[in-house]
């Protein structure tokens, strides 16, 4: 097995992990796949598929939070509103030039930290702030997750907090069911399209779900607090270093 395998599983099992208790895992695969020499679209699709299996094991490990979710939530309605933006948003990155993928990215990920800084402010002044932004701003953050999956993860749970949802661990549950049907979709738009490196992404499939489902058992036991400040962390590291790669 060569380094770059190496390097690539590496980023996959951490970026895994930090997709299960925070979002950002491409902050890690997507600089991993253009470093061994994927292309920029290429990168974030095979990325993409990466990440997948992670959520889905984040999913199992968040089961206990899901069953309280689905109490109080539409999820089948946020579902299909997930299923149909990450369609428009995987659509949207094959018609993408590399030049303009590259220029997007770090405004898009400080947009995100900023909305989920900002988020309990909005939540203290107006509480009418409710379950009105939920289904119309998920379909705008799956376009989003289809696209370009770095700092999905933070963008959901600050529409989530928007929308109402007080506990950051049944948001964390309900952010990993959508991120891992909207990202089913994608991929499946990535494969028709041939955007996806097949010899990389399933290796690193395997190391994202290791880490996926370890990140899952231990984000449980984190304070609200230090979540609260890893994800604005993560989100403001991400922006940077996509800015002066």
């Amino acid at each position: 097995m060569d380094w770059t395998l190496w390097l690539v599983m590496l980023a996959a099992f951490f970026g895994g992990a930090l997709n299960a208790v925070a979002g950002g895992g491409s902050f890690l695969t997507l600089p991993a796949l253009l470093v061994v020499g994927v292309p920029p679209v290429v990168a974030n699709a095979t990325g993409t598929l990466a990440l997948l299996p992670g959520y889905l094991a984040s999913c199992l490990g968040y089961r206990r939070e899901l069953r309280h979710v689905a109490r109080d939530y539409p999820v089948v309605r946020l579902l299909l509103v997930s299923l149909l933006g990450g369609t428009v948003g995987a659509l949207l990155l094959l018609a993408t030039s590399n030049t303009l993928f590259r220029a997007l990215v770090p405004w898009l990920l400080l947009l995100a930290t900023l909305l989920f800084v900002i988020a309990p402010i909005v939540l203290r002044r107006a509480d009418a702030v409710s379950a009105g932004w939920l289904l119309p701003g998920l379909l705008l953050v799956a376009i989003y997750g289809g696209y370009f999956n770095g700092g999905l993860g933070i963008l959901l749970m600050a529409l989530f907090a928007l929308a109402g949802m007080r506990s950051l661990q049944h948001a964390n549950a309900l952010k990993n069911l959508v991120s891992a049907l909207l990202t089913v979709v994608a991929v499946l738009v990535y494969s028709a399209g041939s955007a996806i490196d097949w010899r990389l992404g399933v290796p690193m499939m395997i190391s994202a779900t290791l880490g996926g489902y370890a990140g899952a058992c231990w984000g449980r036991y984190l304070p609200d607090h230090l979540l609260r400040r890893g994800i604005i962390g993560t989100g403001l590291v991400m922006a940077v270093l996509f800015m002066i790669y």
